[in-house]
């Protein structure tokens, strides 16, 4: 048989795809952390954020690594009187998700739980945010990295803290410092109050 005569049946592989094969190679052998805030002060709140830590978990690429303790709020830039509480909590995942990606799955798992978009700090079923990718640091509109207002909010910190007292934001420094700089009233620990790690 005539070794120089190629197989019609064998098609070379494009160059793009194994670039992607490739991309995603490094990517899986590569997982970054993230530090994802839920919120929710509309409907059954625990049951929303337990479904939303479900819903992260379920993910393809992502793997939720810690759960917060759970925090009561009072609504952010209205006024408390005007809307329900807030119930929050911050999860730490691996992921070799992008963080592009990982946006548009915060916002699938938003849309899951009905979120509607109205108005600018209106109450919500669910808020999935990104506080922090890696050590990504983003003036991106779409995605600024870290969340822009994450070093001026108790209820992100404060859980955080909880679960990594060594957590630093990305350029800002380390969460407990921030923290400790911050007005910590309207914010609650409810220990009554709990959410699990994805099954």
């Amino acid at each position: 048989m005539n070794q120089t005569q190629s197989d019609p049946t064998v098609q070379p592989v494009p160059a793009s795809v194994v670039e992607a094969v490739d991309a995603a190679d490094v990517t899986l052998s590569n997982p970054k952390w993230a530090v994802v805030a839920l919120g929710a002060n509309l409907g059954n709140r625990l049951e929303t954020l337990q479904g939303a830590v479900d819903a992260l978990g379920d993910t393809p690429g992502l793997r939720v690594k810690a759960v917060s303790p759970v925090y009561e709020t009072e609504p952010w830039g209205v006024d408390p009187a005007s809307q329900p509480s807030y119930l929050n909590a911050v999860v730490a995942i691996k992921t070799t998700l992008p963080p592009s990606s990982l946006l548009e799955r915060g916002h699938a798992v938003e849309e899951a739980f009905h979120r509607v978009r109205e108005e600018r700090w209106g109450a919500r079923t669910l808020d999935v945010d990104i506080i922090a990718y890696a050590d990504v640091v983003s003036a991106d509109p779409v995605l600024t990295l870290p969340h822009p207002r994450a070093h001026q909010r108790a209820f992100v910190l404060a859980p955080w803290n909880d679960i990594d007292a060594e957590a630093q934001l990305p350029g800002l420094g380390p969460v407990a410092a921030l923290l400790a700089g911050l007005d910590r009233t309207g914010i609650t620990l409810r220990p009554d109050l709990e959410l699990h790690l994805p099954e």
